[in-house]
This record gives C-alpha cells, sequence and structure tokens, in this order.
C-alpha cells in the first residue's frame, strides 16, 4: 500500500509510514510543575525567611530579568524558570494568597515558611524527550498517548500507509436493506455490514455496493462498479457455491481468473479465490457464520498484511466439557470460554449452523478442530482462536 499524509486527528488508528524523530527537547527550556516562587536554592536554606519578589512570571512569556540574592519570582506552573532561580516554593508554603490579586504589584514582600531543596518542582528542559530521541516507530499503531506526542512534538499532518479499500458485493434475489420491511421469502442483508464492520475494524476501507441480482447481467455489471473504485481487494458474499442461482464464480471465471474453489473447511466450504482484472478476488460462502469464519481465517491475515498491520490475534488452550462430533474437515466452532483452576474450559455456543449468527455474538472464540478427526471426547485439549479481547 501506498503512503499519504493526514490531518492529525485522522490519523487515529492509522499505521505510521515513518519513523518519528524529535526536533527538539520537551519541555524545550526548564519549567515550574507547581505554582509557587521560584528562589535560589541557598536563599532558603532556613525558614522563615522573607524574599523581596521582583518578577511575575506567568506561562507563554519569558522575561530578561534576572533573580539575585534574597529576590524570588511568583510563577504559574508550566511558565519558564527565571535565570538565577534554580527552586521552586510551592505557595501553599509561604504567606501569599494567591487569590486576592492574579497580577500583583510589584515588588512586594513573600514569607517563605518551609525550606525546599534545590531543582525542587523544576521540570528540566528535555526531561520527557531530547532532540534527536526516536519516539515512535514505522509501523506503529497510532492510538491517544501517540496521538498526544505527534501533536507535542509537532506532527501535524503525519505520513501513514493508506488503508486497503474493499469492495463488498452481496447477491441474492432474497435480500433487502437493513431499514425494509422483512416480507416472506426475503431476508435482510446482514452479510455487507457485518464484512464492513470487519474490514473497518483490521484497518481497511470498506465500499458497500447495491446488492446484485441472480443474474450474469446483474453479477458482471456489480463487478464492473467495484471497479471503478479501484479497490486493492473485492469480497463477495454468497454466488460462489454449486446452486443454480450461484453466478458469482462462473462470472469471475469469465471476466477474470478462478485460482481455486472449495477448501477443506467447516463451515465454509465453498471460497472461490481469483482475480478481477488484476485485483484479488475473495468470494465468501453466503451464510453470515461461514462468511464471517473465513473472513478470520482467510481474509482477515491478507487484509492486515496489505495494510501494514501486525496480527494480534491471540490463540489459546482450553479444554472441551463436552463430547463433539466433526465431519472429518478443519473445523471452527463457536465456544464460551470459562476461566477454571488448570485454565479454560470451552462450552458450544449452541447450535452450530452456518446461518445462526446469533452463534458468533455469544462467542468468545472459535474452537478449532483439526482436519481428519471426526469424535472429540470430552476434556480435549485444543486450541481456540480468541475473539473476544477481554480474555486474557
Amino acid at each position: 500500500m501506498g503512503e499519504e499524509r493526514v490531518p492529525l486527528l485522522k490519523s487515529l488508528g492509522r499505521v505510521l509510514a515513518e519513523d518519528i524523530v524529535a526536533q527538539e527537547d520537551l519541555p524545550l527550556m526548564d519549567n515550574s510543575s507547581m505554582d509557587g516562587y521560584a528562589v535560589r536554592a541557598a536563599d532558603v536554606l532556613s525558614a522563615p525567611i522573607n524574599l523581596r519578589v521582583v518578577i511575575n512570571q506567568t506561562t507563554g512569556k519569558t522575561t530578561e530579568k534576572t533573580i539575585e540574592a534574597t529576590q524570588a519570582a511568583r510563577i504559574m506552573t508550566g511558565a519558564v524558570i527565571p535565570q538565577g532561580a534554580d527552586t521552586v516554593i510551592p505557595v501553599e508554603d509561604t504567606n501569599s494568597n494567591w487569590q486576592i490579586s492574579t497580577d500583583p504589584a510589584l515588588p512586594y514582600d513573600v514569607t517563605i515558611r518551609k525550606t525546599a531543596p534545590k531543582g525542587n518542582a523544576i521540570r528540566r528542559a528535555g526531561e520527557d524527550i531530547q532532540k534527536g530521541q526516536l519516539l515512535l516507530k514505522r509501523g506503529t499503531i497510532t492510538g491517544p498517548a501517540e496521538i498526544g506526542i505527534l501533536a507535542a512534538t509537532g506532527n501535524a499532518n503525519p505520513s501513514v500507509f493508506k488503508r486497503p479499500k474493499v469492495a463488498i458485493i452481496s447477491s441474492g434475489n432474497e435480500l433487502i436493506e437493513p431499514e425494509e420491511q422483512l416480507q416472506p421469502a426475503k431476508t435482510r442483508n446482514a452479510n455487507s455490514y457485518t464484512l464492513a464492520a470487519l474490514i473497518q475494524e483490521n484497518g481497511g476501507e470498506a465500499v458497500i455496493l447495491p446488492t446484485a441480482t441472480d443474474t450474469t447481467a446483474s453479477i458482471q455489471a456489480t463487478f464492473t462498479e467495484a471497479l471503478r473504485h479501484q479497490p486493492n481487494l473485492i469480497l463477495s458474499s454468497a454466488g460462489v457455491s454449486v446452486g443454480a442461482a450461484d453466478f458469482v464464480r462462473s462470472t469471475l471465471e469469465q471476466m477474470g481468473e478462478l485460482n481455486f474453489w472449495r477448501i477443506n473447511l467447516r463451515p465454509g466450504k465453498p471460497l472461490a479465490y481469483g482475480h478481477l482484472q488484476g485485483v484479488p478476488f475473495f468470494g465468501l460462502p453466503g451464510n453470515p457464520v461461514s462468511a464471517m469464519v473465513t473472513f478470520e481465517v482467510i481474509v482477515r491475515p491478507a487484509l492486515l498484511k496489505m495494510g501494514h498491520r501486525p496480527d494480534l490475534r491471540r490463540i489459546i488452550h482450553a479444554k472441551t466439557t463436552q463430547a463433539i462430533q466433526s465431519d472429518g474437515r478443519r473445523s471452527y466452532l463457536r465456544v464460551k470460554l470459562e476461566a477454571s483452576e488448570n485454565g479454560y474450559t470451552t462450552t458450544l455456543t449452541g447450535t452450530q449452523s452456518s446461518g445462526a449468527l446469533s452463534s458468533m455474538l455469544y462467542a468468545d472464540g472459535l474452537l478449532i478442530i483439526p482436519e481428519d478427526v471426526y469424535e472429540v471426547p470430552a476434556e480435549t485439549e485444543l486450541p481456540v482462536i480468541l475473539l473476544n479481547q477481554a480474555i486474557r
């Protein structure tokens, strides 16, 4: 993927395409970490003692004046330490009442009631960040702290990798949009929105195309429209099986190339992969669980690689609490996880029908049953892909 510069807030969650190196010290100058009085440590070796306040040092300003012996500067949090001062006495350790005046007449006397060591309450120049320091590496995914660092170091338009653009195609005469009233023989188009959410969650940009009908002409027109958006990837759901109305696979063969079709996977056997005028194409099954599982197992790693993102999905091992039948295909079953003294145990979420979208809603993870396994006894330890990131 290429690179682009984006406004700072639009870089949240994006992948940096450049190293971020500090161009200056932060803080740039010594400053006070609290409201009080900037003094010379040698003048406050004992207390109480009276000092003459000759400077009112506010934030955002510097001064050419110097603190001499027995003098002090009234100073606010974040204000630059005047020359000659090397210590800050908190206002609560003096007889001063700052609420009386925000801009007192100078000079005046202040009584220092407590001593403080040299350097007290001073933030040194470069204490946080030093010029030349590598702060963020290329490939970093930005969160709030990274946005703060970018802002603090003057990177208002950081360079990030472009997000992979994914065109989403759904087909089927039975499909209607989510806002439409459900009618007999119709079903709402959940797949397009589920896949769009998965794409966005994994750093991609989703483009949902209008639903195609079950005709070759409609599929061809939708493919052409998908290419018009100049996507980096095309994703379809439904139309790749062996039914009489499954035209996606045959249309792909006509307009592009089919590299493989059908995999030894449950759910999700009728999966197709190919290229449409050079653009990678995944044809996912139409059943919603099959579409989500094949996205997780097959599409997600490809999308992450395209977007220069690491795969942070965790796999743990957990024991089954029930005997499970399988059909010899590599299977991904939706399970709930429960912590025990000896690790995690799994329980199926209920029906494992590939049409039961709620099984993904309730799932903490996907239990992997290897290929060529038909019987899984209870207490069998198997890998689980974690979907619930709250599980540690």
